[in-house]
């Protein structure tokens, strides 16, 4: 269902989506296939799912990627992104409506696709050390947790734009809080959960 300023989709089932890190970048890339420029609407039509992991996973993989997420209003776009989804699960709605200016915000594939390749790097590890582990604190009030501490690094990056490294941190902090909702990890929900700390206390240190 679409109308003229937002487009709001139901909320399918997270198994969907992509399954871990390298899912996802296969998912990216089958969406740029070829196109002189990708439109953040065509990757999230490419994931397959607009549950709440698989969001986190991507916004915080683009703000991460070298030539992607160091374009002027990337981590803001990012910000918003991760803001309405997560407050819409707060609010149990049942889609997830998006602002149509952010679902046409593109980038030129070939950056995307060099933003890939550094990304494919780490996706394996990554990928290989993962698996479910204390599943229970990603569920009903553990899942809560996680949506109010990525508000919260959302409303931050804005600020990030300005303090050199920090946007780092909070792409480090998505990807994890993404890839633990994706995989069942509560290990590496509380890891993102202490990266998220970390993070605010640099911005909040480099903007004094």
């Amino acid at each position: 269902m679409c109308n003229s300023s937002g487009a709001t989709v139901a909320r399918t089932n997270e198994q969907d989506g992509p399954q871990d890190l390298g899912d996802l970048l296969d998912r990216i890339e089958e969406a740029s296939s070829g196109e002189d420029r990708v439109t953040l609407g065509m990757i999230m039509d490419a994931m397959g799912s607009r549950a709440l992991g698989p969001i986190l996973l991507l916004a915080g993989i683009i703000t991460l990627m070298p030539l992607v997420g160091d374009i002027p209003g990337v981590p803001t776009t990012m910000a918003i992104l991760v803001l309405l989804s997560a407050v819409q699960l707060l609010l149990r709605r049942e889609g997830i409506w998006l602002p149509r200016w952010i679902l046409e915000r593109s980038i030129e594939d070939r950056k995307l696709e060099r933003g890939l390749e550094w990304a494919r790097r780490p996706a394996g590890t990554l990928d290989r050390w993962l698996r479910p582990r204390i599943p229970w604190l990603l569920q009903g009030p553990g899942l809560w947790v996680v949506a109010v501490a990525c508000i919260t690094v959302a409303a931050a990056m804005p600020a990030m734009e300005f303090v050199p490294f920090s946007a780092n941190t909070a792409g480090i902090a998505l990807t994890a809080f993404g890839l633990a909702l994706v995989t069942k990890d509560g290990v590496l929900a509380l890891i993102a959960l202490a990266v998220t700390v970390g993070g605010l206390v640099f911005v909040a240190w480099g903007l004094m």
